[in-house]
């Protein structure tokens, strides 16, 4: 009897783990290494999860080849950074989903790349290949939970769809964990291969309000639509939202472009963040089809950054970040 019992909370207990969500942070890449000290301001929010991500870069949008892994790049952003930075979080139970990024020059959008003609278009996306696959199997070597096989790279997605066909493919022959991609806000509903994945990935930036300090019922209206458009696009496909990045800054009308990262100027408003994202958890953590996501964005260095006078998107040293280690604990 007693035998039956305990397998009875063995059981409980495992389904209880496998619905936990993904209370994740974007770990910036970084000129420096880490230890457990920059580990450490994570666990203390509940986090159970980091994005990792490598840096490949292109001159300009028409720009034909990657170049990454090179001298010139700071270290979190390459190979050895990497694999060190993730080292660094396994030792303290924390999983990973790598995530490379491409910079443009001068900042540009990621989404518009394009290219000029079908032999650049080929040779750009030999050069994406390549850059995918080696971290790829970067990520199948240290085991990591989660791949994201590109970040905002709509023109590039939507034109050239058989490309991304065979890439997904090559990938997972190389890869064996799960699959996403980071899909804009309002791009997630026009990629061609989100069945070949394991999760919807959405960067969140929905518009939500144009209240300079948006109330929290403000927020939890402006998210209605988006959040019907969210539900009826993952009954389609059957699988799991995963916010792949998501959060706000501290700053007034925070709600009304929240993708806005540009804008240096621009009051503190430290009461529109925790706002935001309350609701943000409000709408989605409760959720059985959501998987969770990761916070947009948390720098190693904890104690150097942030703070009541800064009105970018970090949480750290701000009332937010008490709010998220409660909402991370929660679960």
């Amino acid at each position: 009897m007693n035998i039956h019992i305990l397998g009875l909370v063995f059981i409980l207990t495992s389904c209880a783990g496998q619905h936990k969500k993904i209370n994740g942070v974007s770990f910036v890449a970084s000129n420096a290494a880490i230890e457990n000290k920059n580990v450490q301001p994570v666990l203390n929010i509940n986090g159970n999860f980091v994005a990792l991500m490598p840096f490949g870069f292109i001159r300009d949008l028409k720009t034909p080849e990657v170049q990454y892994n090179t001298s010139r790049q700071w270290f979190g952003e390459t190979k050895k950074g990497l694999e060190h930075y993730a080292k660094e979080f396994k030792n303290s139970n924390v999983k990973i989903m790598v995530k490379p990024h491409l910079w443009v020059s001068r900042g540009l959008f990621t989404g518009l790349i394009e290219m000029d003609s079908e032999s650049n278009w080929k040779i750009f996306e030999d050069s994406y290949e390549k850059y995918i696959l080696e971290y790829a199997d970067i990520s199948q070597k240290m085991n990591v939970d989660i791949l994201c096989i590109g970040t905002e790279l709509e023109k590039f997605v939507i034109q050239r769809p058989e490309y991304w066909n065979q890439l997904i493919v090559k990938i997972k022959d190389v890869y064996k964990g799960k699959l996403t991609y980071a899909a804009n806000w309002d791009e997630f509903n026009r990629v061609p291969f989100w069945s070949q994945l394991d999760y919807i990935g959405i960067d969140a930036y929905f518009p939500l309000s144009d209240e300079k300090s948006p109330t929290i019922a403000d927020l939890e209206k402006g998210w209605e639509p988006h959040k019907k458009t969210i539900q009826q696009f993952q009954k389609k496909y059957n699988k799991q939202i995963l916010f792949t990045e998501y959060g706000y800054r501290s700053v007034d009308y925070t709600g009304k472009q929240p993708w806005d990262s540009n804008q240096v100027e621009g009051s503190v408003n430290l009461e529109a963040q925790k706002n935001a994202t309350q609701v943000l958890y409000n709408q989605f953590w409760k959720e059985d089809w959501f998987a969770g996501g990761f916070l947009w964005k948390w720098f190693h260095n904890h104690e150097d950054v942030g703070g009541e006078n800064n009105n970018r998107f970090t949480p750290q040293n701000k009332p937010v970040e008490v709010l998220i280690k409660k909402l991370y604990g929660d679960q």
